[in-house]
């Protein structure tokens, strides 16, 4: 039996740059070793040949939307249905995984036995396929010392979890905004903890363009995303890793310090209204432009 199942709804392996990404991120879960298992769910084109390739498996029959769109709730549940691992992970099929992640993953289930891991990551261009059988996390390391771009707290690529968790998620669809933060939102209306793992574990995200989706949009501007939204339960229902109040490092669990960032977002959370009007709307506007510029400010 395999301890983690790393499982993604992979785009199109069509356009030459994805496939090359989404190839390079693959190789990188099964090189954590013989105790991960891989799963590709869904049945874009070419998905079906990279998993026979690789040696990794694909599950076809995932329930999608009106327009094609993989139902996040049923690539949660194949996952499940499809593997005996105590421990999932969810994220994009263009993130790199480093080894640190398994040796935090140890180290939360050690201290818990239900919870949520999340993280931000880097940000790095990468054009070609990487070779596996060199040094390929030195060489990666020196890259983001070089070229990588630390990404802010809304940048949510992975989800890490027992199996028995997250069972019952919404009909949001994949690759939309939204439903990666109703998973803070819900898992911080829980009994178990969500834990930020940004200090102690590194993923990389491979930078690529978005002629995938409708018109070459960014996803934060289609319908589905506005759809996914109003299934969370509107914008005060969109939780980041600012909203997170526990973190993981030196191999503990911690309460996050205070900060003015995350004064300023827990003022934007409670003066927020239901409906984008009027004062209190002005006062969330005005606490989220504070925010977004000690953001820039670092």
């Amino acid at each position: 039996m395999t301890k983690v199942t790393v499982f993604s709804a992979p785009k199109p392996f069509s356009k030459p740059h994805i496939k090359t990404i989404q190839r390079n991120a693959v190789r990188s879960w099964l090189a954590l070793g013989p105790e991960v298992e891989v799963l590709l769910i869904g049945d874009e084109p070419g998905i079906r040949e990279a998993a026979l390739d690789i040696g990794v498996r694909q599950i076809s029959d995932v329930t999608c939307n009106a327009q094609g769109t993989p139902l996040v709730s049923s690539i949660f549940e194949l996952a499940r249905e499809n593997s005996s691992s105590d421990v999932m992970i969810y994220l994009n099929a263009d993130i790199i995984l480093l080894p640190e992640c398994l040796e935090v993953i140890d180290s939360v289930c050690a201290q818990c036995k239900e919870f949520l891991l999340v993280g931000r990551r880097w940000d790095l261009d990468i054009n070609e396929a990487l070779d596996f059988e060199r040094n390929w996390i030195e060489e990666l390391n020196v890259r983001l010392e070089r070229e990588g771009v630390f990404r802010k707290n809304t940048a949510m690529d992975y989800f890490i979890f027992p199996r028995n968790l997250l069972q019952h998620i919404p009909p949001f669809v994949v690759g939309r905004a939204g439903w990666d933060n109703w998973m803070i939102f819900y898992g911080m209306h829980q009994p178990w903890p969500v834990i930020d793992i940004t200090p102690s574990n590194r993923i990389i995200h491979q930078n690529h363009d978005y002629s995938h989706l409708p018109n070459g949009q960014i996803h934060y501007d289609l319908e589905e995303s506005r759809q996914n939204v109003s299934l969370a339960g509107g914008m005060r229902s969109i939780y980041d890793l600012l909203d997170v109040n526990l973190v993981f490092r030196n191999d503990r669990i911690h309460n996050k310090k205070p900060s003015l960032r995350r004064l300023l977002r827990r003022l934007e959370r409670f003066v927020m209204p239901e409906r984008q009007v009027g004062w209190r709307w002005q006062l969330t506007r005005m606490f989220r432009k504070i925010g977004r510029r000690i953001d820039r400010n670092g």
